[in-house]
């Protein structure tokens, strides 16, 4: 491992604002559960799973019918 490194002609990563965001989400137990034992049948990481029905949720405008009880 060198020393130190020439960093001058460097440039930005062009793929920097297609990369993930970190957030803070608080989930139900059951919602996490839910996900976590899908996973566990389609060997997909929970957290990704999320993210795909998440995006699935995006990409097709779908919005949320709701109805509180009086």
């Amino acid at each position: 491992m060198k020393t130190e490194y020439d960093f001058s002609e460097s440039r930005p990563n062009p793929y920097a604002k297609k990369l993930k965001k970190s957030v803070t989400i608080r989930l139900g137990p059951d919602v996490i559960q839910y996900f976590k034992d899908m996973a566990k049948k389609t060997g997909i990481p929970y957290q990704s799973l999320i993210n795909l029905y998440l995006r699935d949720c995006a990409q097709n405008q779908r919005e949320l019918h709701t109805e509180w009880a009086s």
